[in-house]
């Protein structure tokens, strides 16, 4: 298994590809794909796809890297082309993170920001990880990726 991706280079790649279909994901949106594209390459390879951990949020997991790249915008301002590094280049993604992530991106791209953060609050990994606090209490508690793991993986059919 090659060395894990770069969360920043998985962001640019969903970007660039949502904007070759047409769509300008949100960074709340963002937020929901890196954390699906984590935890199904957990699932299927139980080794993370970047090193970067997703935080329990209010609006769904969180990584904070990201939220820190993209601070001076709001949550659901869309991401363009230009919101893309300047040094990056798809073949830095190994080919077979490329698919996964492209299989995210067919599942899960075609919902809405919110109906993907209402999806996480529904899942085992969110709600463990809030540990019970009040819908809109602040929580910046690490989403587990052992539990990312065993959530996932059990919906792969055997």
């Amino acid at each position: 298994m090659p060395p894990p991706a770069n969360i920043n280079d998985i962001c640019d790649y969903i970007i660039r590809s949502m904007n070759e279909a047409g769509e300008r994901p949100s960074v709340l949106k963002m937020q929901k794909l890196l954390y699906y594209c984590q935890a199904w390459h957990l699932a299927i390879f139980k080794v993370p796809l970047f090193q970067s951990e997703f935080q329990a949020w209010v609006r769904g997991p969180v990584s904070r890297e990201v939220y820190d790249r993209f601070i001076s915008k709001t949550m659901f301002a869309p991401l363009e082309e230009a919101d893309i590094r300047p040094e990056f280049a798809n073949v830095a993604i190994p080919e077979d993170a490329r698919k996964l992530v492209d299989q995210v991106l067919e599942t899960y791209g075609k919902y809405s920001d919110t109906q993907l953060a209402e999806l996480t609050h529904r899942e085992r990994p969110w709600i463990e990880a809030r540990g019970g606090i009040a819908p809109q209490a602040r929580c910046a508690t690490v989403i587990s990726e052992s539990t990312m793991h065993e959530t996932y993986a059990a919906r792969i059919p055997s």
